[in-house]
């Protein structure tokens, strides 16, 4: 057998799915009695094995974030179905008699299926944008009948297709993609301004890789900005990428798994867990929107996706190695140049290019750019000459809103004169539900989770208290519990289906839409609902942060921040950063396109240099700012942060094993320990939390100092556990 090989082995009574896997050099093979050896099962022999670069990738992953390399494998054996016999799929196909009951919904069914071809279910009500239900109701009515599905296979791609007119600076711009990620290992920071069309210069780049017969990687931090990459796609090359994420159907998953695994899949687009499929010709690796948090996963393996693509795109196909410790990865990628070659890394040996995109880039890529180890391609004017949306601040202490609401007359006036236009208009707010507080006003009783130290939040539109940590939740009551007041129990605080409210009131005629997670559960919802504002069957959008990433809504002319607060006030050292970059993402939501655009920011601190930095769009000045912070703070990229978490049911054994970690910690001239303390969060689904955070200087070996200490800590008993975040972003 063969390294990456994937085999059934038993454990006892019950059989497991496992891969074959090769010792380290150098390694002596483990001292086992050989009664205790069991056979293998079987050999799946018909399931394409791992390639060598992706157990290379399991086995770096593992040794940086201090995982075990079987956690990380099963990351890249995420799809069961793709290792088990392909089952019979069936589709439907126009055939029968028109329905007796003609409705538009069906209307548009039967146009999309005209074709004759046979659709698959979803892929026919997504084309049709309606529900599966329709398309069940057409087959029960005779007019779409079940047939077979052939076996599933990635559609060409055309790469000679005319392309979308590039503007100079996007010529230009393409001109020096192509030459970055034209050869080996490379990282180029594309940073464009919103709407700038850095889409259309990465797809110079997909192109080129294509055309030499590589496979593609794009990944994308939300599953909603797939729907508009893949239309985009298709038109540029008259077919549609490969699909990976959670939306998918685990039989779909499993296809496409096998399609990459026989590189048969060309280009594949993916939220962060597609960097761990099997590509065994894998030539380009683009992170759309680098900066988004959303890259960062931190249960299991704690990994950070942008971060890992470096590292993947180093590997390349398995010509280079990196070192096994990964030791000088540094936080959030910054010292990538140490571990790759020094200061001025070999870009062209081995390995394959890397494009990071983004209109507000994170502070780690920038200072890379400065330290000479990412090339950078800047994009400084949108594209069809269309102008960047002119951004203000309201003062909330000199225009406040009337009592009992939450918008100020300022905004809404502004949001009257956009729909008295004829034009869409955006009011964003972070913060999911009706209101993030219910209080009784007779006895102060507040509505707290069982098992949380987090508030009940109110989701009016679904009549329930909801803890937003756990998912535990009530239905709303009529009498307070504490007291049996009746009528007693009021809302404090804004959520969207408040500002919702507050819009139907103020504009009862207008046609109002909600995006957030919690409403919009389904992909297939969700892109029809973002194909209607598109397509301006829609007025006035509320939503959270799912509408400030990557949108391109050309009607839209407004953009409101509802709390432009929300954010600063954390204990969190990029919670600036944080903010600015998700306030410039959502107002350069407008003005895409042929309407000019603005936005407008409701606060009480209208000097906090991030709302200075957003209404005078000097967003250098303020990267400089954060810059010098950081740096002076030591804080990533000029140091490294580890997190140690230790929870338990009992908060007395929680706090003294936490305690107990922390009188094992070596001393280290460059390695700080600080707690424990409880955490912000201190409670979390029953379970109790203590935090201590690690902190040490760029050039320090902190895997190898996390080893050597957790080696020395006596064995967690009982339900107690430790868990160990590398390079951290939550502290909560």
């Amino acid at each position: 057998m063969e390294p990456g090989e994937f085999v059934v082995v038993p454990l006892g009574p019950v059989e497991y799915l496992a891969a074959v896997w090769r010792r380290a050099e150098g390694e002596a093979p483990p001292k086992i009695d050989r009664k205790k050896l069991r056979e293998i099962a079987a050999i799946l022999d018909d399931v394409p094995k791992l390639p060598e670069v992706s157990l290379d990738f399991a086995d770096w992953v593992a040794n940086y974030t201090l995982a075990s390399p079987g956690m990380v494998l099963r990351m890249m054996m995420s799809a069961s179905s793709a290792f088990q016999p392909p089952a019979p799929r069936y589709g439907v196909r126009l055939a029968g008699p028109a329905p007796a009951r003609f409705t538009p919904a069906r209307a548009r069914v039967i146009e999309a299926a005209a074709n004759g071809l046979i659709w698959v279910k979803s892929a026919l009500a997504e084309a049709a944008g309606v529900s599966a239900g329709v398309i069940d109701g057409l087959v029960d009515a005779g007019t779409l009948i079940a047939e077979p599905l052939p076996d599933w296979h990635a559609m060409p791609l055309d790469t000679s297709r005319e392309r979308a007119t590039l503007n100079a600076d996007q010529a230009e711009a393409a001109k020096e993609l192509l030459k970055n990620t034209r050869d080996g290992f490379a990282v180029t920071l594309l940073d464009g301004v919103t709407g700038s069309g850095k889409t259309e210069v990465y797809f110079e780049a997909i192109a080129q890789c294509l055309e030499r017969g590589h496979q593609a990687l794009v990944l994308m931090p939300e599953i909603s900005l797939t729907g508009q990459f893949i239309a985009r796609c298709e038109e540029r090359f008259g077919a549609k990428p490969a699909e990976w994420h959670s939306g998918l159907t685990p039989s779909t998953r499993g296809r496409v798994w096998r399609a990459v695994a026989e590189n048969k899949a060309k280009l594949v687009v993916g939220a962060r867990s597609a960097l761990f499929l099997p590509f065994p010709d894998l030539g380009l690796i683009v992170v759309d929107e680098e900066h988004d948090q959303a890259y960062k996963q931190e249960d299991r393996v704690a990994y950070q996706a942008r971060d890992m693509a470096v590292v993947r795109a180093h590997l390349g196909a398995g010509r280079a190695r990196l070192g096994a410790h990964g030791a000088h990865l540094g936080a959030d990628g910054a010292g990538l140049g140490a571990q790759f070659g020094g200061d001025s890394p070999d870009h062209g040996a081995g390995g394959i290019p890397v494009v990071l995109s983004s209109a507000t880039p994170s502070i780690e890529s920038l200072v890379n750019v400065e330290w000479g180890r990412y090339r950078h391609v800047r994009l400084e004017t949108r594209y069809k000459a269309a102008g960047l949306p002119a951004i203000q601040a309201i003062d909330m202490r000199a225009s406040p809103p009337e009592r009992g609401r939450w918008l100020s007359p300022v905004l809404v006036d502004a949001v009257a004169e956009t729909l008295g236009r004829g034009e869409q208009a955006l009011l964003f707010l972070n913060r999911r539900g009706y209101a993030p507080v219910t209080l009784c006003r007779k006895c102060g009783f507040r509505f707290e989770c069982p098992n949380c130290s987090a508030w009940l939040v109110e989701h009016r539109f679904r009549r329930r208290l909801e803890c937003h940590h756990c998912g535990k939740f009530i239905p709303i009551p009529h009498e307070c519990p504490n007291c049996g007041a009746e009528e007693s129990l009021v809302a404090c605080g804004p959520g969207i289906e408040r500002i919702a409210e507050e819009v139907a009131e103020l504009f009862p005629e207008s046609r109002r839409v909600l995006l957030s997670s919690d409403l919009t559960p389904s992909i297939t919802d969700l892109r029809e609902t973002l194909r209607e504002i598109e397509a301006r069957e829609v007025d006035v959008i509320i939503g959270t942060q799912l509408v400030a990433k990557g949108h391109h809504f050309p009607g839209l002319a407004l953009v409101g921040v509802v709390d432009g607060d929300l954010g600063l006030a954390q204990g969190d050292p990029r919670a600036a950063e944080r903010t600015f970059q998700l306030m410039s993402q959502v107002t350069g939501r407008a003005g895409r396109d042929a309407i000019k655009g603005s936005g407008l920011i409701q606060t009480y601190m209208p000097e906090h240099p991030v709302i200075a930095a957003l209404v005078s769009g000097d967003r250098d000045t303020f990267y400089e700012r954060e810059i010098a912070a950081r740096r002076e703070a030591g804080m990533p990229p000029f140091g490294r942060l580890a997190a140690i978490l230790v929870t338990a049911s009992d908060r007395a054994r929680a706090e003294a094993y936490a305690r107990e970690v922390a009188r094992h910690a070596p001393q280290a001239e460059k390695i700080h320990v600080l707690g424990p303390a409880e955490a912000p969060l201190s409670v979390i689904r029953g379970r109790y939390r203590y935090r201590l955070l690690v902190k040490a200087t760029r050039e320090a070996d902190l895997q190898a100092y996390l080893r050597l200490w957790l080696a020395d800590v006596p064995k967690a008993r009982g339900d107690i556990r430790l868990t160990v975040d590398v390079d951290p972003y939550s502290f909560l």
